[in-house]
């Protein structure tokens, strides 16, 4: 096996801690010595061990003189956990080949220059891109302080969520739906308006088997969420967040004895100022949104430009209807120059249907 073959098994070490580790990166690492693996591991959980350190206990043989793939740049910080460089060179390393830099500015380089000050032989980027791209989330938090926004939505060939009855069950068949409830384990929090709540009563949680349920947001500018709704009824059990523009203490208290938390926000252009809501997320760690919202929601996240990815469920069918809702609605852009851009899209088949995702380009409606 080459570097780049060792790299994609600590790869799919890595996505194994999908879920688990944020607002940590997700790591693997192989340990390879005499062109055999002689140990293998991964960040299993937030404040849990580093895959570095994992991979090192996992060996039952001398670990002195043996090559270690990390998708990531080794730590040289205390934090939860001790320095991995730190163990790197107890354990007789002699070659380090490494996929991303870590942009922490803890971290940033300064892992692999202590390495090599050391005389051990390091080796960068090797499938650079495949390792940035499973830890997007990570490393845009790190350095901006706010959540990475993933706007998902199910449509038919003909950009419809729904008939013109309102009747949206199912769109997409067995295996988008499945898809889906991966992503609501992957992502930290799951964010929808109240226009969803009233529409659908919808649950927001992952129906996986050994899977963790995403911290719920309503955007609720009145407070109209329902007492009834399943997101309040069950708000003990499941982390739930109303972001309001109501400041009324008596508004909130039957919401909280419920067991929802009121996070309030100011108004903008009619409705909560959502660039001052990931403001405040970010500063409670939650690093990664799953914006599952209806078409006026949709709208506000990218005019405001809070949107770094997009996830379009693609099913091969026609609903027609004028009537018939779209993912995105809001006023719309005056222009196609005008038009949110996307890049680097890739395309998965899930059965029957297909899953587009594309980064959204860096611009703010109107401001270019």
């Amino acid at each position: 096996m080459n570097d780049e073959e060792y790299m994609r098994l600590a790869l799919a070490l890595a996505k194994k801690g999908m879920g688990w580790t944020s607002p940590n990166p997700m790591v693997g690492a192989v340990l390879v010595k005499d062109g055999k693996v002689i140990g293998q591991g991964w960040h299993e959980k937030y404040g849990g061990p580093h895959a570095e350190r994992n991979a090192l206990t996992s060996c039952r043989e001398s670990t002195e003189g043996a090559a270690l793939y990390v998708t990531l740049e080794p730590c040289c910080h205390y934090g939860k956990q001790p320095p991995c460089t730190e163990a790197i060179l107890e354990a007789g390393i002699r070659r380090v080949i490494i996929g991303s830099d870590d942009p922490n500015p803890l971290v940033a380089g300064k892992g692999i220059r202590m390495l090599r000050e050391h005389q051990i032989e390091v080796t960068e980027h090797v499938l650079k891109e495949e390792c940035d791209r499973l830890n997007e989330v990570f490393f845009h938090f790190i350095q901006t302080k706010r959540p990475f926004v993933v706007m998902k939505y199910a449509m038919t060939m003909d950009g419809k969520i729904a008939a013109y009855t309102g009747a949206s069950k199912w769109i997409t068949g067995e295996g988008a739906r499945a898809h889906v409830q991966k992503q609501r384990h992957r992502y930290t929090a799951i964010m929808a308006g109240v226009g969803t709540v009233l529409a659908d009563d919808p649950l927001l949680t992952c129906r996986l088997k050994d899977s963790k349920n995403p911290i719920r947001i309503i955007c609720d500018t009145n407070l109209r969420t329902p007492l009834t709704a399943q997101v309040v009824a069950t708000a003990k059990e499941t982390p739930t967040i109303l972001a309001t523009c109501r400041t009324e203490k008596e508004r909130w208290r039957p919401y909280e004895t419920a067991g929802c938390r009121i996070m309030p926000i100011e108004e903008k252009e009619g409705h909560v100022d959502l660039q001052m809501l990931m403001e405040k997320l970010g500063q409670e760690q939650i690093d990664s949104i799953l914006l599952e919202g209806g078409g006026t929601l949709n709208w506000s996240a990218l005019h405001c430009g809070i949107v770094q990815k997009v996830q379009a469920y693609l099913a091969p069918k026609l609903f027609g209807g004028q009537t018939a809702k779209t993912p995105i609605e809001g006023t719309g852009v005056a222009s196609p120059s005008d038009a949110f851009l996307l890049k680097n899209s890739m395309i998965t088949q899930l059965d029957g249907d297909f899953l587009i995702e594309s980064e959204v380009e860096n611009h703010v409606y109107g401001n270019h």
